[in-house]
């Protein structure tokens, strides 16, 4: 619908701000905002570029007119869009009891001026896309967060907050530096290590740590997948070029072949979509003396699994998460240095240990072998070794917190560590924390309403405040 049509729905629209009409899906009510923020909200905004921010706005059926509070849902990332809901279910379908829901693609994602493999070919030099990039963190959408709520909600009154995994992050950003906005903030598996410099380190000893017991839990429950992905590694160890030809135009090398794990070891159902896909890694044989080979189908398996293709921001950024006024130096592909006697593939193939999988880690040569990722290769090194990136947390403001906050933290997260998220909440004022083995960390969309219930019973007298 263009801009002009759309302004003229419902007249709720300024030059920043678009609201279209309201559609629906099974129980739900929806509509679009488009709003239209400054690239860098540190300068005049008459003199900063501006880029789009999309936002839908959800509402249970017959619910659209009602004086219902806001709730902010942040996507977990970085670098991906909000859920597309299809309709009413889980965790969305709780909110909407009590809240007009607000889905915010974060700047760079989904319709917010996405920045994609084709997007980002617009920018010819690597320290321009840099140039660019920097404003692409939970400050800045934060940022956005308040410039929308003091459009949407009347009277630009505080809204709820949920954030989901690096959305948690992005909300204890909110927190430090824009509390008056926040009326409750509520996290799943998201509360981030917040000490200064660069945290990163920490994160992936931890993480290493983890992984160790989630492909030792993998194998346990699938023993007979030891010996098919030694094989497979074996297979691409020998194969010219230490790999075989994706359908994009990549390589899958046997470390390539370890990212699986970040899809398969850290959610619910994980394990068994691991297996099943292992399941047909090869070819069958239907001519006697042909030449076994890696199935089509398990090629293009592998590329939706990673999917950079479609979301290149989760490996240029991933890192850049954790900074503050430090560089983070390629700090998976470092501390992964110190553990390759666990994490050698073609070691581990040769020999008789199973070959471990890796999890949340972005590694320099993934922009030599996806295809996606090669135009920007250096950019990743440029950001790598970017050291002036802004404060993201306040202890101080933290420590004086005010806000009501509710997390659930997942004791076998593998994305957000247990001791480290600990260390966190120890610091934040007030929060009253749900700790639990029940879910892992895809708890809020594996049993969101659930999930989502606890937290608002926590911070409503129904369940125990600590």
């Amino acid at each position: 619908m263009a801009a002009n049509k759309m302004a003229a729905v419902d007249g709720n629209s300024t030059l920043d701000h678009i609201a279209g009409g309201w559609y629906s899906v099974p129980d739900l009510r929806l509509r679009d905002h488009r709003f239209n923020v400054p690239l860098d909200y540190s300068l005049d905004h008459s003199s900063t570029p501006k880029i789009t921010v999309f936002a839908r706005e959800v509402v249970a059926v017959g619910k659209e007119e009602q004086p219902l509070p806001y709730l902010l849902y942040l996507q977990g990332g970085p670098g991906f869009e909000c859920p597309r809901p299809t309709e009413a279910g889980g965790w969305i379908s709780r909110a909407c009891e009590e809240y007009r829901v607000v889905l915010m693609d974060q700047r760079g994602t989904g319709l917010s001026t996405a920045l994609t493999p084709s997007s980002m070919s617009q920018v010819k030099s690597a320290d321009d896309l840099v140039n660019y990039l920097r404003h692409f963190r939970a400050d800045n959408i934060v940022q956005d967060a308040e410039f929308i709520r003091k459009r949407l909600v009347p009277g630009a009154g505080p809204w709820t907050i949920l954030g989901q995994s690096f959305g948690g992050f992005c909300a204890v950003t909110y927190l430090s530096f824009a509390p008056k906005g926040l009326k409750h903030a509520l996290i799943t598996g998201g509360l981030p290590p917040i000490g200064k410099g660069c945290t990163a380190d920490a994160v992936y000893k931890a993480g290493f740590e983890q992984l160790v017991h989630q492909n030792e839990k993998y194998y346990k429950r699938f023993p007979q997948d030891i010996e098919i992905v030694r094989d497979v590694v074996n297979y691409l160890a020998e194969s010219e070029g230490g790999g075989v030809p994706l359908p994009s135009g990549g390589i899958l090398t046997p470390r390539g072949l370890q990212l699986l794990g970040l899809s398969g070891l850290g959610s619910s159902t994980g394990f068994e979509r691991l297996h099943y896909l292992f399941e047909r890694v090869w070819d069958p044989v239907i001519v006697q003396g042909a030449k076994r080979r890696i199935s089509d189908y398990f090629l293009n398996a592998y590329e939706r699994w990673i999917a950079f293709d479609a979301n290149p921001l989760y490996a240029l950024l991933h890192e850049s998460i954790y900074c503050q006024g430090a560089s983070s130096l390629w700090s998976a592909h470092r501390i992964r240095a110190e553990n390759e006697n666990k994490f050698d593939a073609i070691e581990a193939a040769k020999g008789s240990r199973p070959v471990l999988f890796t999890g949340e880690m972005i590694f320099p040569w993934l922009f030599d072998e996806v295809h996606a990722l090669r135009p920007f290769k250096d950019a990743a090194l440029l950001l790598a070794e970017k050291k002036d990136w802004p404060s993201l947390y306040d202890i101080a403001a933290l420590k004086d917190n005010k806000v009501p906050v509710a997390a659930a933290v997942y004791y076998e997260d593998m994305y957000v560590n247990f001791n480290l998220s600990m260390e966190t909440a120890s610091q934040i004022a007030g929060i009253r924390l749900w700790i639990t083995n029940e879910y892992m960390h895809s708890g809020l969309r594996d049993a969101g309403s659930k999930v989502l219930d606890h937290l608002l019973a926590m911070l409503n007298g129904k369940k125990p405040l600590f």
